[in-house]
This record gives C-alpha cells, structure tokens and sequence, in this order.
C-alpha cells in the first residue's frame, strides 16, 4: 500500500438514508437502504472501458439493502479477470451502467456509486490499481493500493468508522 502525504483527507459527510439513484434517462430507478459496506475508486484498465472515464467508483451494499424501483435492468454476463462469474445490470434504453453483482459473493452488489441522485458526500475509503491510474489523475489522501488490497475488510472497517463519526 502507498499513501500520498498533503493536506488533509476531505471530511466525510453521511448522506441520508434511503441512497438514491438511477440511469441517465431515468427509466432504472433504484434505492439503498442500509450503509454502504464501503466505497472506493477504481483505476483498473476494466473499470476504465466499462465506465468511458478514468475510473470506477464503486460502492458495495448488502444485497437485501438495495431494491430496484422501477425498470428492468439488462444483464451482461461475463467472466472476471479473476475468473468470477460477474453480472454488469445496465438500462436497456440508455445503457447506462448501475450495478454489478458477482456468483461468488451473492450477498452483496456493487453500485456505480456515479448512478446516485447526491453524489457530493462521495469520499472513497481507498483507491485500487492505481498503478493504472491515468497519468493526469490526482490521487487524494486515501490508502492507495498498486493492484488489489491485501484486505477489503480493514477498508471496509475505515469507511464504517468514517460513516459513523460523521
């Protein structure tokens, strides 16, 4: 893990619950219940060509805490870098991208925390692949990791401790 020294980390402030959000044309629409297991940023050359940025945010949550509303997504089906089975939920009108879920770990899905109605209390936990980052990216005071974090759960525990300060 590197971590860059500056300024301080921005503050984080917790957003009201229920989170929510949709695609770009609005005909998905979705809600979070529960807090966000956690957010970070994505650098990986994938997320890049999923997302058409520079990076993925994304933000894992229990799967009972989020609902779809209205619409039905589309799914496409493939396999991980890492072998997993992987689903991408995308709009079958605007192909705007919301949420992935994976066969390994049916208890949560992975929002594009982007797809969210409020995005301005977004402060990632850490930033993965940075290693891929691209070269006009400013990284921020999160824990910067070259490729995947040795531990998801000591990231995770950062966010909860953040979210509850807040």
């Amino acid at each position: 893990m590197m971590n860059r020294s500056g300024p301080a980390a921005p503050v984080f402030r917790r957003p009201v619950l229920p989170l929510v959000g949709g695609c770009p044309c609005g005909t998905i629409r979705y809600q979070v219940t529960a807090r966000p297991l956690l957010l970070y940023a994505c650098h990986c050359t994938d997320c890049q060509h999923a997302s058409g940025g520079a990076l993925a945010m994304n933000m894992p949550v229990r799967t009972e805490a989020f609902r779809v509303q209205t619409g039905e997504p589309k799914g496409w089906h493939r396999v991980s870098p890492s072998g997993d089975q992987t689903v991408s939920w995308f709009c079958g009108d605007c192909g705007g991208r919301i949420y992935g879920s994976r066969v390994s770990r049916p208890d949560t899905v992975n929002v594009r925390a982007g797809t969210l109605d409020d995005t301005s209390w977004l402060v990632p936990a850490a930033q993965i692949f940075v290693r891929s980052a691209q070269p006009w990216v400013q990284l921020h005071e999160a824990a910067c990791h070259e490729t995947l974090p040795p531990d998801f759960a000591s990231l995770a525990k950062t966010w909860r401790a953040g979210w509850d300060a807040s």
